[in-house]
Formats: structure tokens, C-alpha cells, sequence
């Protein structure tokens, strides 16, 4: 094989490991993986457009994407998308690796978002309110379950969150802490919402995603036995034959 196909080789297998970092079972499992991450993603901007049609507060840095989104020229998804960026510049110096989990929540998260604005009206009385609060937190639980579980990375503040826990070798609790005020004091002072939902938020999500990933990552875990068994099954049989 000629050097430059050698290399060219290479790089392909370098660059497939860093947005593939899993020990894919062929590419059944890898596309089965990719579609229950979008489909996760896609319900993670319903929940969100839920979230802010709701009007009773949002989550920490949904504060600070409506904050950006008051003062320049641009929708409530963008404002997501851009905030991404951001933190993916970040993850820059603290030698982050990201996956091809972390780029599509990027860039998907938000036009669901704006999608599900466009479609969702906003309530009128307080019980249909509080109603669309707590649903869309559920969703937003479930919908961190199923697009966590394919394990194709972390989304972007979550790789922020490990990469300073890395660097500064303090506890997760307050470096999530540290971070999501900081971007909730910054928002807040942009002029987002803050309300009754950011408390509640802040509150029931972590719980609630203990119940659900558990779940979805053992669903995922079978799934993948099932095909390490039958890849197993198809090659004794080829052996005998």
C-alpha cells in the first residue's frame, strides 16, 4: 500500500475513533446508536421549548441563552447554538475530546427548540402552566437518558463540567455549581427568566435522570448482548460449515 493511502488510512481511523469513541458491533449497532441520540436530542428541544413556554422560569443556562437572545438579533435556538460554540471553545484548553454526540447536540438542540416554540403555544391559566413545567422537565429527564446512552460523547457543558473537574481535581457538585450560576447570574442580568421553574429545575432534574439513564443505558447494554450473541452465533456457524 502507498504511503499517502497509508496515512490517508490512518487519519480516517483517527478522526471515526474521536467521533465514534465506542467499540461499535458493526454498523447495525453504530446507526442504531446515532438514531436513538437524535432522537434524544430532538425531545431534549421539545423539552426546552416546553420549558419557556411555560413562562414559571427556565434552567440555568436556558436563563443565559434568553438572555442573549433579548439583546441580539436572533431566536431563542440560535442563542442555543451559539452558546454551544462557546463552550466548545473552552473545551479547547482543557484538551476536551469530543464525539460526534457532542457536535450534534450543538447544533440540534436548538432548532428542535425553535421548532417546538413555533408549535407550542404558550398557556393561559397557571394550573396549564405548572402542568407544561413539570412535563417538560420529565421529558427533559428522559430525553438525557436516551441520548446519553448510546455513549458518543458528552454534550457540551457536560464536557466542561469534567474537563475543570479534571484540571482543578474538585468535586463535581461544585464545579456544576460554580458553572451554572455563573450562567445563571450572567443571564439574570441579561434579562432572562428566572422564576419559580429555575428552582424547581435545579432541583428535580438530577433526581429524575437518576431514574431514567439507569434505564436507558440497561435497555442499551441488552440490545448490545443480543448482537454480541448473535455475531458469536454467525461465526461458529461459519466455522462449521
Amino acid at each position: 500500500m502507498p504511503a499517502c493511502a497509508r496515512r490517508w488510512n490512518g487519519l480516517v481511523h483517527r478522526i471515526r475513533r474521536l467521533l465514534l469513541p465506542i467499540d461499535s458491533l458493526g454498523p447495525a449497532d453504530t446507526i442504531a446508536r446515532v438514531v436513538q441520540l437524535m432522537v434524544g436530542l430532538f425531545l431534549y428541544g421539545i423539552s426546552l421549548a416546553l420549558l419557556v413556554r411555560a413562562t414559571l422560569g427556565v434552567g440555568p443556562w436556558d436563563v443565559f441563552s434568553l438572555g442573549i437572545a433579548n439583546h441580539l438579533p436572533m431566536s431563542y435556538g440560535t442563542a442555543t447554538v451559539v452558546v454551544s460554540g462557546i463552550v466548545l471553545l473552552v473545551w479547547i484548553p482543557l484538551r476536551q475530546r469530543p464525539g460526534i454526540g457532542t457536535l450534534l447536540n450543538a447544533v440540534l438542540v436548538g432548532p428542535a427548540a425553535d421548532l417546538g416554540l413555533w408549535l407550542i403555544p404558550a398557556p393561559t391559566e397557571l394550573w396549564a402552566q405548572v402542568l407544561m413545567l413539570i412535563g417538560s422537565i420529565v421529558l427533559l429527564s428522559i430525553a438525557t437518558g436516551i441520548y446519553i446512552a448510546p455513549q458518543l460523547g458528552p454534550g457540551p457543558r457536560d464536557g466542561l463540567m469534567t474537563g475543570l473537574v479534571r484540571i482543578t481535581g474538585w468535586r463535581i457538585w461544585i464545579v456544576r455549581t460554580l458553572i451554572e450560576g455563573t450562567a445563571l447570574l450572567i443571564g439574570w442580568l441579561l434579562g432572562g427568566p428566572v422564576g419559580v421553574g429555575t428552582v424547581i429545575f435545579a432541583f428535580g432534574v438530577g433526581p429524575l435522570i437518576g431514574v431514567f439513564l439507569p434505564f436507558f443505558e440497561r435497555r442499551r447494554a441488552a440490545t448490545a448482548s443480543r448482537r454480541r450473541a448473535r455475531r458469536l452465533a454467525a461465526s461458529a456457524a461459519a466455522e462449521r460449515a
